[in-house]
């Protein structure tokens, strides 16, 4: 079986790199369906039912991001239940762990967040598991659309193409549920698609690219494709969305969240 650890050199589509990329613009001209399969209203939020199951990983996730919301050390006292959070919560969290912190900083609390929810051992186990195969980025792909559906929304298993072989270890999400509601570009970066690449790149062993659309907010994620250095990514360049962003410096060139 051909390892994909070699397949390194193939070219995806870059993220969208321009000045229209900071105005709402994919609030207005995007017309995906939501999860009901109803037109999400123009100008709007894709509206969202979450059952239990969604509700509790929001909820755990939120709360284990809740332990590093101040840098200080000291979290805030939410309260509630497993299934109290809802996704405004969980990125209400995700943008206090932003605050104080630098882009490494930030990377870094996701990675021991990401850590904290697998047992001793894991990662070792999934590298023995799913090592760098054509078959194990495919596998990976496939559990990613309906595990992860509550977090960045509806998404796909699509082909893809390394050095020439095709593959189904594609997963084009169609409008990022996670960037939508935070309208945030750092956050985007700093607190998902960097650490996640690095995540299953370095601790799992399997190479996984994210790359973002600023434009319409989907996001193609390649399993068994190398993700390039932060500085030699187009995101690197990203401006803020400055008219949705809560925390936007509309006069920078790029988010100064992906300059710190």
């Amino acid at each position: 079986m051909m390892e994909i650890s070699s397949l390194q050199s193939v070219r995806y589509p870059s993220p969208v790199v321009s000045r229209r990329s900071r105005t709402n613009s994919a609030f207005i001209r995007c017309g995906i369906t939501d999860p009901t399969g109803a037109p999400a209203p123009m100008g709007q939020k894709t509206k969202y039912k979450d059952g239990l199951f969604e509700k509790a990983f929001m909820s755990l996730f939120a709360r284990k991001m809740d332990n590093f919301s101040s840098p200080s050390g000291k979290k805030k006292n939410r309260g509630g239940g497993l299934f109290d959070m809802d996704y405004e919560s969980f990125v209400d969290v995700s943008r206090s762990v932003m605050k104080g912190r630098n882009r490494k900083q930030q990377q870094e609390i996701v990675r021991e967040v990401l850590m904290s929810m697998l047992p001793p051992g894991a990662p070792a186990q999934f590298r023995k598991l799913f090592p760098p195969t054509k078959w194990s980025a495919e596998f990976n792909a496939a559990l990613t659309v309906p595990f992860f559906q509550w977090l960045v929304g509806p998404s796909e298993v699509v082909e893809v193409e390394i050095e020439g072989i095709k593959q189904r270890s594609g997963v084009h999400i169609k409008k990022c549920r996670y960037l939508e509601n935070s309208g945030c570009v750092g956050m985007c970066v700093n607190m998902c698609k960097f650490p996640t690449q690095d995540f299953f790149t370095n601790e799992f062993g399997l190479p996984l690219t994210m790359t973002p659309n600023f434009e319409d907010m989907s996001c193609d994620m390649i399993y068994g494709q190398v993700p390039p250095p932060f500085e030699e990514d187009p995101v690197s360049k990203q401006p803020c969305y400055d008219s949705i962003c809560t925390i936007a410096s509309p006069t920078a060139e790029i988010c100064p969240k992906l300059e710190d």
